[in-house]
């Protein structure tokens, strides 16, 4: 008792949010759990770091399971893999009774939380935010691959996600990355014995077009005329893939490039088909521009 006075009593004094927590850590140790309850519940609510939260429903939940109030203790347990969806109950610091229960938990709440995930990056790349998307896509793929929930990302509706945090994964990525730095002219430097300029004019040289692409919020996409993608027979494997185009001024397709591959023969039909896709050009301004599209594949055999 003397020992948990003085705990208390340290309590009172701290100001700090690491403070109430080594405290509480102390009480957890000597077993007193309903102190160590009175503290957390202090602390339950207010605005605090991530890692801190974390800490507060872990010791929650600790504290709660050993009093028996399961329920209670599964309800932290939600809320701490709302909080840290990728947090693991370190080995040394918990019995096997509680990381079982830690682990049931997640296997529970993780496909809803990594559907929201999804939705909360997708919202991110259709304004825009390229950084934040790229995040989202990739805590959303990093989930996918828990052990936890192994079997739920092989079935509907997680198993539909993978690809396509791929695919929007990279779309963020590459409207995330700087412009290239345009190289400076080399300015020549004057020649006193110059020849007399010849009265035939020369050619100008040729200028590089710009491609556009999603990132371009001023440009009007490309609209689709003709895009059939070939038939997909029983020998392909069925997956989905990504082809990258560049539709040149007049709508025709200038290059296509396999970005996700479906199989090896059915990714040679589908660039071989791309050069008879035909478009509506994009436009800036009302000037035809070229344009880079994704184009998505995902097909079923016949």
């Amino acid at each position: 008792m003397s020992v948990i006075l003085a705990i208390l009593l340290f309590v009172a004094s701290a100001d700090s949010a690491e403070a109430p927590l080594s405290t509480v850590r102390d009480l957890y140790r000597a077993a007193a759990y309903d102190d160590a309850l009175v503290l957390l519940n202090g602390l339950h609510g207010n605005p605090q770091h991530p890692d801190e939260e974390r800490a507060i429903e872990q010791y929650r939940a600790l504290c709660l399971l050993a009093l028996g109030r399961v329920p209670e203790a599964e309800r932290a347990i939600e809320s701490l893999v709302t909080i840290a969806p990728s947090y693991h109950l370190p080995a040394d610091e918990a019995s096997p009774r509680v990381r079982s229960l830690f682990g049931a938990v997640r296997r529970r709440v993780l496909p809803d939380i990594i559907q929201q995930k999804y939705a909360d990056a997708k919202a991110a790349f259709d304004r825009k935010d390229s950084a934040s998307a790229s995040t989202g896509f990739t805590q959303v793929l990093d989930l996918l691959a828990d052990p936890d929930v192994a079997s739920a990302a092989s079935q509907p509706p997680l198993s539909s996600l993978r690809p396509l945090a791929v695919d929007f994964r990279n779309l963020s990525e590459v409207a995330a990355a700087p412009p290239p730095i345009p190289s400076q002219p080399a300015v020549p430097s004057p020649s006193p014995a110059a020849p007399p300029r010849s009265t035939t004019s020369s050619p100008a040289p040729a200028i590089e077009r710009r491609i556009y692409g999603p990132e371009d919020a001023n440009v009007v996409p490309p609209v689709i005329l003709r895009q059939v993608l070939p038939p997909v027979g029983e020998v392909f494997a069925v997956r989905q893939g990504m082809v990258e185009i560049i539709i040149d001024e007049t709508g025709s397709v200038e290059a296509a490039t396999t970005r996700v591959a479906v199989n090896p023969v059915y990714d040679r039909l589908v660039l071989s088909a791309a050069k008879n896709w035909r478009y509506r050009a994009a436009s800036l301004d009302g000037t035809p521009v070229r344009f880079r599209k994704i184009v998505q594949i995902d097909l079923k055999p016949r």
